[in-house]
């Protein structure tokens, strides 16, 4: 068992249980028994099962202590050799809950995909399906800066959603659109369930299908599941979901779903949120010249809005400007956000200020954008 934990525990600090969070209490009695303190191991974690009576992971670790008076202990979860999945499960939990605390994110590092977030939002939520962590990101002047992290459970099958049923957790950007209360549901969702807006617009034209990805809480049984125990959904013990709650502004916050983040430096994501800006006022320059060929080169020819391609669009759009003796577009509450597993793909959100010689309007828009041979065009357009 010294040996297991040593690799679970590889330089983890001294921490004191008194107070802190479950991941923490639990790597210090872990870290306590590796280093042959059993007596401080046994007080640390004795002091998290009075915390949380329900934490089979921790209730695991005290049992092995107790066994340890008896007998050398091989692993965690001492069981002779014998294979047992749920004994499997609260390993693999263990280890992700010690991961997050002895390899260490990189302090100089963000996750790549929050070039720009408009001021009205706070924080947005970014998941690591791998490292079953949700970290929050408080939104400074554009810039991610991370606030909190918590261990959380994904689908049986992974990440990547494609269909109903399949028990994957999707990946892609969705928005957090309404929290349901306790009482609205049972007592599988623990404390809650905030929705997710998924499928969004892209899961739909790629055929991607199913319902109810929600992040919610844990049976009252149970303080948290194992990495990979749920159908879909992002799941959190019933604690972290209530603290999680401060950050979320329903109907606005996003939620960015990984099978694994890409991790660069605040130099790298300046460049590529310039780029992409770029290519965004030059098509709104583009749309005020009138000139409908130019405005059109903005566009993938796989474009699509709710009802027309991009021929239809664009004869639409020839009609609309020849009407036209002017034309100014403001772009609000842009926001620019790269899509995980597609460095080439990107979200960007705004409210359009459209003014022109006979019309006023202003029209909350999202829009996927795709760099093709080198060029950022629009792939699909929404206007909600």
């Amino acid at each position: 068992m010294r040996r297991f934990l040593l690799t679970l525990l590889l330089a983890a600090p001294t921490l004191h249980a008194a107070g802190l969070d479950a991941d923490r209490q639990l790597a210090t009695s872990l870290l306590a028994i590796s280093q042959s303190r059993m007596p401080e191991a046994l007080t640390a974690v004795d002091q998290l099962t009075r915390q949380h009576p329900n934490f089979r992971l921790a209730h695991l670790v005290k049992g092995d202590l107790l066994l340890a008076r008896a007998q050398p202990l091989l692993t965690l979860g001492n069981t002779g050799g014998a294979r047992n999945a749920d004994i499997d499960q609260l390993r693999d939990e263990a280890r992700q809950r010690v991961r997050a605390l002895t390899d260490s994110l990189p302090s100089d590092k963000v996750p790549a995909y929050l070039l720009n977030l408009d001021e009205g939002y706070r924080h947005a939520l970014v998941v690591d399906a791998s490292r079953s962590r949700l970290y929050v990101y408080a939104n400074r002047a554009g810039l991610p800066i991370r606030v909190a992290d918590f261990y959380v459970t994904i689908g049986k099958a992974g990440a990547g959603k494609q269909k109903e049923g399949d028990n994957r957790t999707p990946i892609g950007i969705y928005t957090i659109s309404s929290f349901k209360p306790p009482r609205e549901l049972t007592d599988f969702y623990g404390s809650g369930a905030f929705t997710l807006s998924y499928p969004n617009e892209w899961d739909t034209r790629q055929g991607r299908n199913g319902h109810g990805i929600w992040i919610h809480g844990s049976p009252s049984n149970t303080y948290s599941r194992a990495p990979r125990a749920s159908e879909g959904c992002v799941v959190l013990a019933n604690d972290d979901l209530t603290r999680l709650g401060q950050y979320v502004q329903t109907g606005k916050t996003p939620v960015i779903i990984a099978e694994q983040i890409e991790w660069v430096a605040y130099e790298a994501l300046d460049a590529r949120r310039n780029d992409l800006a770029a290519a965004v006022d030059q098509w709104r320059q583009d749309w005020e010249s009138r000139d409908t060929e130019r405005l059109l080169g903005h566009y993938s020819k796989s474009f699509r809005t709710e009802s027309q391609n991009l021929q239809a669009f664009g004869a639409s759009k020839q009609k609309v400007n020849a009407a036209k003796s002017w034309i100014k577009i403001g772009l609000n509450n842009l926001s620019l956000m790269l899509y995980p597993e597609r460095p080439d793909f990107a979200l960007v959100s705004f409210v359009q200020d459209y003014q022109s010689n006979n019309l006023s309007d202003r029209t909350p828009k999202r829009q996927f954008w795709s760099r093709e041979n080198g060029r950022w065009k629009i792939i699909h357009e929404t206007s909600l």
